[in-house]
């Protein structure tokens, strides 16, 4: 919405790279885009975006009368990530994977010892074999993948349709008989 400020991941359209290439932040005051310089900085940003918005003059030397630093257009598939999701425990790296189809983003973990982990219980799984990681806990990761914003999707591109046997499903439902 434009009315309210908003963090987003960027992702130019490279052959074979789906993971994140820029970070920004929309501001909430004259609502451009601002290049957010690392992973890092964004999920600081993020963490605390609800309590502590995002406001040019947060940048250093930029205010609201400089151009935007990015514009929002379909020159990029976009991706809006959710406020407030905890910033990735030190040692660990989020990983954000766009589907060859465009229809979302996977969440992944990587450990400090580089295992990928996709899901809570694998991080329970981690957390319990490496007691090394004191202070980290199963709520420290959010595996909530970004929303991939449609109209920046390339046209060429078919989201994931209805698999076969759905539309068997769908077609019993509607009364065909010729299923």
């Amino acid at each position: 919405m434009a009315e309210n400020p908003k963090s987003s991941n960027s992702r130019k359209r490279q052959s074979g790279n789906n993971s994140v290439i820029v970070y920004a932040a929309q501001c909430g005051e004259c609502f451009k885009w601002r290049v957010i310089p690392t992973q890092e900085e964004f999920e600081d940003m993020r963490s605390k975006f609800i309590e502590d918005p995002f406001f040019c003059n947060k940048k250093a030397n930029v205010s609201c009368e400089d151009p935007a630093d990015i514009e929002y257009d379909a020159t990029r598939v976009w991706v809006i990530d959710k406020p407030n999701l905890p910033k990735t425990p030190p040692g660990f790296q989020r990983e954000l994977v766009l589907r060859r189809d465009f229809s979302k983003m996977d969440t992944y973990y990587i450990t400090p010892s580089g295992t990928r982990v996709r899901a809570p219980s694998s991080v329970a799984s981690f957390l319990e074999a490496n007691p090394e990681c004191k202070g980290v806990s199963v709520s420290d990761f959010s595996f909530t993948p970004p929303k991939v914003m449609d109209d920046t999707v390339p046209e060429n591109v078919k989201g994931p349709g209805p698999s076969s046997a759905n539309k068997k499903m769908k077609a019993l439902r509607e009364g065909d008989d010729d299923v």
